[in-house]
């Protein structure tokens, strides 16, 4: 185990360390760690303030569309390995087969996975995550909990957080390398962002709460999905078009 891993387990480990020791008066079902979760959203804000939404804006600024599109389409096809180890998990194998092949197709014919070919082929995009497993096999969502740095998650979905570093492919690189790779995919991601923020800013009065209540239904309703039936794909009427 590299140390990025030990790193997230270590994360892991203290915020249920700090879920004990939350205490408070301001508490909502569902939320009930809510003092410490809006003094870590509160940090979290300002890091994205003064940091995390400068950079990023800056990133969209200078950096040509096409490059953005491959930056986005590399990491994507990077989570295409965390998508198949959750479908596999879940026995979903027709979802694990299309990550496979989406996975394979990209990182040949789309040179590492900076070009997109497997979606206009007719292979659809899966998001899986440790998180959304557990809840397969019937682990309730948990308490709302905020991460530093990571932002909204469950006690339940924290999980994916140590499980992710597993499966990371720059897992065993050196950790410059480690580093440059995770700012990029963070200041990527931040950049898609820039305009959800924006009306967040504009509309929620609370913006704590809103975000916090969007993501507990997102994550119930995708944690009610039924499973898929567990048989192999028909590419047949892709094939022909």
């Amino acid at each position: 185990m590299n140390k990025r891993d030990l790193s997230g387990l270590a994360l892991v480990a203290t915020t249920l360390v700090l879920c004990g020791c939350a205490t408070g008066s301001r508490r909502t079902a569902g939320d009930p760690l809510e003092p410490m979760n809006r003094a870590v959203y509160s940090f979290n804000d300002k890091l994205d303030t003064y940091v995390a939404r400068p950079v990023a804006t800056a990133y969209e600024k200078v950096t040509p569309t096409p490059v953005q599109t491959a930056v986005r389409n590399f990491f994507s096809n990077l989570g295409d390995i965390g998508n198949f180890a959750n479908d596999l998990l879940q026995l979903k194998a027709t979802d694990a087969t299309e990550d496979v092949m989406r996975f394979a197709f990209n990182s040949t014919l789309g040179i590492g996975g900076l070009i997109d070919w497997a979606t206009p082929a007719g292979l659809p995009k899966h998001h899986q995550d440790f998180g959304l497993t557990l809840a397969h096999y019937g682990v309730p969502v948990g308490p709302y909990l905020v991460v530093p740095l990571f932002g909204p998650s469950s006690v339940r979905d924290v999980s994916d957080i140590a499980v992710g570093g597993l499966l990371n492919p720059f897992g065993a690189a050196p950790v410059a390398v480690q580093a440059s790779v995770a700012g990029t995919r963070f200041v990527s991601k931040r950049a898609d962002l820039l305009g959800a923020s924006d009306l967040l800013s504009q509309a929620a009065i609370d913006q704590y709460s809103f975000v916090r209540d969007v993501y507990l239904q997102r994550r119930r309703e995708l944690s009610s999905k039924p499973a898929d039936a567990n048989v192999l794909p028909d590419y047949s009427g892709t094939a022909s078009q």
